[in-house]
């Protein structure tokens, strides 16, 4: 078996020492977060490296059984080396996902956010589900998660919540989420127990550091404060620590209000600013190339990118990729790896 691209080994290994090399160096721990990114590029590698290695030591052993083989039949070895390479394949099936993710900041952190759609209290129910199947996802992945922002809806649920999340190819996974995700169910706030439909939209920005060029016109900016709603402790929720910008020209909104200080919100607050104007910038390039292929769709609220149905039948179906699988509570639980992978391939 011959190794060679993302699954080049002694490539990956030279990176592994490269990152350990690094992780020694006086003054690692001085800037937490790039700290933070490097253990867990390092833990990547190392299981990688080690599921790689294990991969091409078993398939080694086969063909050394094989060559046997050719020299005297045995039946219950050969069932055995049939079921190891199954084995074999079904693993790199699930590496060379990785392979997929090789866009320019899919390895980044990234910023969710969960915004309920039109329909009152069944929308901020449903906002607040998804809040949890991808808290849920991120725990599952071993990703850490910030609540940056959180707004509750007016009688249950949310109607908006931002999430920071922290891992190696954050970005690159989350990205396959963006778009509005469509519920059908029997409503458990309609005294009729109606049949209803709540919309809710996933928007994924990629989080970059101070490499990225974005120029803002400070004229271009109102800034208001206010006293945090959500937990925080108790010198965020009793000050106006909390900072939302509104980008004028288009109309961005962006708010913070983890930190205990206002400074510190607003820093974080232009940092997401920062990111949606980058990332629309380069969005509306490649709707201008797609427009000149005539390949252009225009997205809107109405094209759903997922149903969950739960009456009268269970299923939940990615409409761009035709995945679907009946076992709706196993999804809502962070169970999002298979519409996650086809989605790539289908990329």
């Amino acid at each position: 078996m011959i190794y060679g691209g993302h699954f080049d080994i002694p490539k990956k290994l030279k990176q592994l020492e490269e990152k350990e090399h690094q992780m020694n160096q006086t003054g690692f721990w001085d800037n937490k977060e790039q700290a933070d990114q490097t253990l867990s590029e390092i833990s990547v590698l190392k299981k990688e490296t080690g599921e790689l290695k294990e991969l091409k030591m078993t398939n080694d052993n086969n063909l050394e059984m094989l060559s046997l083989l050719q020299e005297e039949s045995d039946q219950e070895l050969e069932i055995e080396i049939e079921k190891s390479a199954n084995e074999i394949k079904e693993k790199l099936e699930k590496l060379s996902v990785l392979l997929l993710l090789n866009g320019p900041y899919d390895k980044n952190n990234c910023i969710l956010e969960v915004h309920s759609g039109a329909g009152g209290t069944e929308a901020c129910d449903w906002a607040m589900m998804l809040y949890r199947m991808y808290l849920r996802y991120c725990e599952k992945k071993g990703y850490k998660t910030e609540i940056v922002d959180y707004l509750d809806g007016e009688e249950v649920g949310i109607k908006s919540a931002s999430i920071r999340v922290t891992g190696t190819n954050a970005y690159g996974y989350l990205k396959c989420e963006k778009g509005v995700h469509r519920l059908v169910r029997l409503s458990p706030f309609d005294s009729a127990n109606k049949r209803h439909t709540s919309f809710a939209s996933i928007d994924i920005i990629p989080e970059f550091d101070n490499t990225i060029n974005v120029e803002i016109n400070e004229k271009d900016l109102k800034i208001d404060v206010y006293r945090s709603s959500g937990c925080g402790g108790q010198g965020v929720n009793t000050t106006d620590s909390a900072v939302r910008i509104t980008h004028l020209p288009t109309k961005i909104v962006v708010t913070c209000q983890n930190e205990r200080s206002q400074i510190q919100n607003k820093e974080q607050a232009m940092k997401m600013l920062k990111a949606k104007l980058y990332v629309l910038e380069q969005e509306k390039k490649e709707q201008e190339l797609n427009q000149v292929k005539g390949t252009y769709q225009n997205i809107e609220f109405g094209s759903q990118i997922r149903s969950y149905v739960m009456h009268p039948y269970s299923m939940v179906k990615d409409h761009r990729t035709n995945f679907e699988t009946s076992n709706v509570n196993k999804v809502l639980d962070g169970d999002l790896d298979s519409f996650i992978e086809a989605y790539l391939k289908g990329e």
